[in-house]
C-alpha cells in the first residue's frame, strides 16, 4: 500500500545550519497495517508523515501509493489517497462552521463542485451513524459549531472526517498529545476501533512508548532521520518498554526522553 525508497530530506542545505532530517529511508508498509511511530525531537519522524503527505517535498527518493509514485505531486493533489489528523484540535476543521458542514466538506474532498453540491438525507443519516457509534451524544447535535467543541470532541470528529472517504493510507500525527490523559485514551480506543472495522492502513505517531506497544501491528523507531528498529507480529505483541529501552541503552545517539516513557 505504501513504500518509500531512498526518502531524504535536508533542510537549510548548503548553509552552517544543514539539517539531514530524513537520510536515505527504506519502508514498505503492507494494506491494512497498523504502525505506530516514537522516536525523540528531532528523530526525523514528523518529517516522514510530512514528506508523505506532500506538506514537504523530498530531495531525494520516491513515495508509493498503491503503486503511483507521488513523491512530486503536490499536497492538493495526495489528498484524495490520504486521510490525516494532526496534534491540535483546532487543524482540521473549520471552527465557524457546524459539525454537519465540517463532514459534509470531508465526504465531498476531491470532487469538483457542481450545482448539485449540497445536502442530502442519505448524507445525513450517513453522518449521524457514525458519530452515534462514538457515543458521545454528538448525532444530535449537527448544527453545533464545531468551535464550540471540546478537544477530544473534534479530534473525534475529525478522525470521521479522515475516514468518510476510505484513504489509502490514514496518518496521525500525535494526534491526542494535546488532550488530557482521560480523554486522550478515550480517543485512542475510539481510533484504534475505527482502524480495525475499518481495515485502514494507519501510521500513527506517538510520543509515548506504552501507546506505541500497545497499539498496532507494527512499530517503528526513528532516530537521526532512519529508522533504527522495526518490529511486527508476535514480536511486536511480546514488545515490553523494558525490552524496547535495552536494544537502546548502548547507544549514546539515541535520545528517549521522560515522556516517552513515563506518560
Amino acid at each position: 500500500m505504501l513504500e518509500v525508497k531512498n526518502l531524504t530530506k535536508i533542510f537549510n542545505k548548503d548553509t552552517e545550519n544543514q539539517k539531514v532530517a530524513l537520510d536515505h529511508v527504506f519502508v514498505h508498509i503492507e494494506e491494512g497495517e497498523f504502525v505506530t511511530v516514537i522516536g525523540g525531537n528531532g528523530s526525523g519522524k514528523s518529517t516522514f508523515l510530512n514528506l508523505i503527505s506532500g506538506i514537504h517535498m523530498p530531495d531525494e527518493g520516491a513515495i508509493f501509493l498503491g503503486g503511483i509514485n507521488v513523491a512530486k505531486l503536490p499536497e492538493h493533489r495526495r489528498a484524495k489517497y490520504l486521510g490525516r489528523v494532526f496534534q491540535d484540535p483546532m487543524m482540521g476543521t473549520a471552527a465557524n462552521m457546524s459539525i454537519l458542514e465540517n463532514l459534509f466538506i470531508a465526504k465531498k474532498k476531491g470532487e469538483k463542485k457542481t450545482l448539485h453540491w449540497g445536502f442530502n438525507r442519505d448524507d445525513t443519516a450517513l453522518f449521524k451513524e457514525k458519530l452515534r457509534a462514538l457515543n458521545l451524544g454528538l448525532e444530535d447535535r449537527l448544527e453545533q459549531k464545531m468551535g464550540l467543541l471540546s478537544g477530544g470532541q473534534r479530534q473525534a470528529i475529525t478522525l470521521i472526517m479522515a475516514t468518510l472517504e476510505k484513504p489509502k493510507v490514514l496518518l496521525l500525527d500525535e494526534h491526542t498529545a494535546a488532550l488530557d490523559p482521560k480523554t486522550a485514551k478515550t480517543v485512542l480506543n475510539l481510533t484504534n476501533t475505527m482502524i480495525e472495522q475499518e481495515k485502514l492502513t494507519t501510521i500513527m505517531i506517538t510520543h509515548n512508548m506504552r501507546d506505541a506497544i500497545k497499539y498496532g501491528n507494527r512499530l517503528l523507531m526513528f532516530n537521526n532521520g532512519k529508522i533504527i528498529f522495526d518490529v511486527k507480529g508476535e514480536e511486536k505483541k511480546h514488545l515490553t518498554i523494558e525490552a524496547l529501552l535495552a536494544k537502546f541503552e548502548t547507544d549514546e545517539s539515541v535520545e528517549i526522553s521522560d515522556s516517552m516513557v513515563l506518560s
